[in-house]
């Protein structure tokens, strides 16, 4: 039933696609759709502007028009929905790609009798697999008591040392913020913070606003889980530099 009430707006010439918030609206009434915010459906929207604060570019706005009726029972199903979605995509697969993995730590002699790369560069640090957020389960072996290294796709290929300055000694999980599922994410790493003895959380994120929505993510899973873990960020540019 339409109804006159407050509802969001989002101007798309300011929107730049971040997802902040994505994560910052409890209804899941938001998504990134092409690159833009765009409100999922009227009724999912209680109209309360949560979102409001989470947005950098100031694009969305509560405004009072004609719109679908809040549907409280109907946004209960759809975060149902949703969280069961995330669960069946979080489950590895049959696929090879999905099966755990971990590697022995290499002593620096080992190493060097390791065969090159056809740089000549040092072999990978990587002490286990698979790499992706959706692939990894909290019950992998290789997350109890280590450091996490929480990275956006983008930034191992910008940034040359990677595998030197941080993977070496870390478990790593990596994903892309903006085109993956937000809440799946929120979800895998809560069931992680939850039920595994994480000592610390590195994170490695691009420039790029649409990255920004990493920190939100991880933010939101230590509340869910109801964790302290010590953190520590690194922001790379698009020629490889740490920013901050």
């Amino acid at each position: 039933m339409k109804i006159t009430r407050k509802i969001i707006q989002i101007d798309e010439d300011l929107c730049n696609g971040c997802g902040q918030c994505v994560t910052g609206c409890a209804e899941a009434a938001l998504e990134v759709i092409n690159g833009k915010a765009r409100l999922v459906a009227e009724k999912f929207c209680d109209g309360l502007g949560a979102c409001l604060g989470e947005c950098p570019t100031g694009a969305l706005q509560i405004i009072e028009r004609e719109a679908d009726d809040f549907d409280e029972k109907a946004v209960e199903e759809f975060l149902k929905t949703r969280e069961e979605q995330s669960k069946a995509a979080s489950t590895p697969c049959g696929c090879p790609s999905a099966k755990l993995q971990s590697f022995p730590v290499q002593s620096p002699c080992q190493a060097a009798n390791q065969p090159r790369t056809m740089s000549g560069k040092s072999v990978s640090a990587l002490c286990h697999w698979p790499v992706q957020i959706r692939l990894v389960p909290a019950s992998a072996p290789f997350l109890e008591k280590s450091d996490l290294l929480i990275v956006a796709d983008c930034a191992p290929i910008a940034y040359p040392d990677f595998h030197q300055d941080f993977i070496q000694g870390r478990v790593v999980m990596m994903g892309c913020p903006k085109f993956d599922d937000r809440e799946g994410y929120i979800a895998k790493f809560t069931e992680i913070f939850s039920s595994r003895s994480i000592q610390s959380i590195t994170s490695v994120i691009m420039e790029v606003p649409c990255c920004a929505s990493m920190r939100s993510i991880i933010s939101e899973a230590l509340q869910r889980a109801g964790k302290d873990i010590s953190r520590q960020e690194f922001v790379i540019s698009a020629r490889g530099e740490i920013l901050s």
